[in-house]
C-alpha cells in the first residue's frame, strides 16, 4: 500500500508539475504577448498624438502641414526611431509616403496602398501586411490627419513584433525561477502529506500483521488524526475480538478433547477387557451397559456440536406455528418422570390461563423446557421441588422454570450461556451433561427474537425465565 500511494503522488506531482509548465509557458506567454501589445498600442498612439501636436498643424490644405521641414522632422524620427525601436512613416491622402525613419530600407515615395489597399483603413495591424515594404511583422498603428472633416495624410508608426516577443520572453524568464521555486514547495507539500498518509498506514499495517500472527499484545501507535484514530481503534477492536476468538478456539478444543477422551477411555478399556477375557461372561453385561451408555454420551455431544455449527454458519430456520404453551409443559414435564422418582422430586406447575397460545417453533421450544427441566432436576435436592409457571403479560407470554438446588455463583451466571462451561457443582454431579445445553437453549431464544434471563441464589435455587410471542388472531407468520 505505501509503494501504491507513493508512486501515485509522484505521478500527480509530475502531471501537476508539466501542466503548470505547459501552462506557464503556452498560455502564460499568450497573456503576457497580449497584455504587452495592449501597452505598446497604447504607447504608440501616444507617440503618434505627441508628433501631431508638435510637428504637424491642421492646416487646411491637400496634403499634410508640417511645423518643420521635412529633412529635419526625419532627422528627428529618427532619433525616436534609433531610441525606442519605432519606425515613423509620414503619408499623404494617397498613400504615398513622404517620409520614414528608418535608415536602412527607406520607403519614402512607396505607395503603402500599392501593397495592401486596406492597410490605411484599420487603426491597428498585426503582422506583415505589406510584405518587402515593411520588411518584418509589426505592430502597426495608424493615425489619420484630418482637417475639416477631411483626410489629408497619415502618420504610421511601427513597432517590431520582435521586440514585443522578446519583452514577453524576458518576462517569463524574469517569472520562472518562481515557478520553479512553487514547484519545489509543492514537491515538500506532497512528501509532507505522504509521510503523513503512509508513516500511520505503515505503523497499522505492521500491527495488522503481528495480530494476523497471534502477537496481540504488540501494541498500537498514537494517532492525532482523528480518522486515524478510528482506523486504529478498529483494528484493536478485532485484534480483541481475534484473541477472544483465539482464546475460545483452544478452550474449545481443550474441552472436546476432554468430553471426547473419557468416554472413549472408558468403551476401549471395557472392550478390551471384554474381548481378552479379564471380564468374566457373567459380569458383560454390567459393562456392556457402561459402554452403550458411554456411547450415547458421545452421540449427545456430536449432534449438540453439529446444532451449534448450524446455528453459527447459516440462520436458524424456524418454523412457526401456533400451539398451547402449558400443554407442552405438561407433556415435557411427563417425560422426566422417571427421573423425579429417583430423587423424590415433584413438580408444581402455575398456569395464569388454562390456555395460552404462542406463535413459536414448537419443536425449538420443547428442545429449550427439556434443557431446562433437564438442568432443574439435576441440580436439585432430593425431596425438592420444580416450580413451573406462565404468565400473560400484554403481547408477551413469560415460562418461568425454578429449582430448590444448589443455586449459581453470582460470578458465574454470565459464564453459564458459554460453550461446555460447567459450574465446580455441577463437575461432581453431571455426568451426562457437556456444557452445550444452556448455550443451544439462549441460540433457540434469541432466533424467535426474544429474551432468556436467569436469576440464581447461591443455596437457594435458580430459576429461567423466557419470553415467547403471545398468539393473535390476525398475527401472520
Amino acid at each position: 500500500m505505501k509503494t501504491t500511494i507513493r508512486t501515485k503522488f509522484i505521478l500527480y506531482y509530475l502531471l501537476l508539475a508539466l501542466a503548470m509548465q505547459m501552462l506557464f509557458h503556452c498560455y502564460g506567454h499568450k497573456i503576457v504577448v497580449q497584455k504587452i501589445l495592449e501597452s505598446s498600442e497604447a504607447n504608440l498612439y501616444d507617440k503618434a498624438v505627441a508628433i501631431c501636436q508638435e510637428y504637424i498643424s491642421d492646416d487646411p490644405s491637400s496634403q499634410a502641414q508640417l511645423n518643420i521641414s521635412i529633412p529635419e522632422l526625419r532627422t528627428r524620427l529618427r532619433s525616436l526611431d534609433t531610441l525606442s525601436d519605432i519606425r515613423v512613416w509620414l503619408a499623404d491622402a494617397s498613400g504615398n509616403i513622404l517620409l520614414d525613419s528608418h535608415r536602412e530600407h527607406n520607403a519614402e515615395q512607396e505607395n503603402i496602398n500599392a501593397y495592401d489597399p486596406h492597410f490605411l483603413t484599420q487603426r491597428t495591424n498585426i503582422g506583415n501586411t505589406l510584405g518587402t515594404l515593411q520588411g518584418e511583422e509589426t505592430l502597426s498603428l495608424v493615425q489619420p490627419l484630418t482637417s475639416n472633416m477631411n483626410t489629408k495624410g497619415y502618420l504610421v508608426l511601427l513597432l517590431p513584433m520582435e521586440n514585443i516577443q522578446k519583452r514577453a520572453q524576458f518576462y517569463i524568464n524574469t517569472l520562472t525561477p518562481f515557478s520553479l521555486l512553487f514547484l519545489f514547495l509543492l514537491l515538500l507539500a506532497f512528501l509532507c502529506l505522504d509521510y503523513q498518509i503512509t508513516r500511520p498506514l505503515r505503523s497499522m499495517t505492521k500491527a495488522a500483521r503481528q495480530y494476523a500472527s497471534n502477537h496481540f499484545e504488540h501494541p498500537m501507535p498514537h494517532f492525532a488524526d482523528p480518522n486515524y484514530r478510528q482506523l486504529a481503534a478498529t483494528l484493536e477492536y478485532l485484534a480483541e475480538k481475534m484473541k477472544a476468538m483465539n482464546d475460545y478456539q483452544k478452550k474449545f478444543v481443550a474441552n472436546v478433547s476432554h468430553d471426547f477422551r473419557s468416554p472413549l477411555t472408558s468403551i476401549k478399556g471395557y472392550t478390551e477387557a471384554i474381548l481378552d477375557g479379564t471380564i468374566p461372561p457373567e459380569k458383560q453385561k454390567k459393562y456392556l451397559d457402561i459402554i452403550l451408555f458411554e456411547t450415547q454420551r458421545l452421540t449427545k455431544l456430536t449432534s449438540n456440536l453439529l446444532e451449534l455449527n448450524q446455528f453459527e454458519t447459516s440462520k436458524m430456520l424456524l418454523q412457526f406455528s401456533t400451539f398451547n404453551i402449558n400443554h407442552i409443559l405438561k407433556m415435557t414435564t411427563a417425560a422426566f418422570e422417571q427421573q423425579c422418582l429417583q430423587k423424590r422430586i415433584t413438580f408444581r406447575l402455575t398456569f395464569s390461563d388454562k390456555n395460552l397460545l404462542v406463535d413459536a417453533d414448537i419443536t425449538k421450544i420443547e428442545r429449550v423446557i427439556q434443557n431446562l427441566v433437564d438442568n432443574a432436576i439435576k441440580f436439585s435436592k432430593p425431596d425438592s421441588s420444580i416450580d413451573i409457571s406462565t404468565v400473560k403479560r400484554n403481547d408477551k407470554v413469560f415460562v418461568s422454570v425454578k429449582d430448590h438446588g444448589v443455586g449459581i455463583p453470582k460470578e458465574n451466571l454470565e459464564k453459564i450461556w458459554s460453550r461446555f462451561y460447567k459450574t465446580e457443582t455441577s463437575r461432581g454431579q453431571d455426568k451426562t451433561g457437556n456444557g452445550l445445553g444452556l448455550s443451544i437453549t439462549k441460540e433457540i431464544i434469541q432466533a424467535h427474537g426474544e429474551n432468556i434471563k436467569v436469576i440464581s441464589t447461591e443455596g437457594a435455587g435458580t430459576e429461567f425465565i423466557f419470553s415467547l410471542q403471545s398468539h393473535a388472531p390476525d398475527s401472520r407468520h
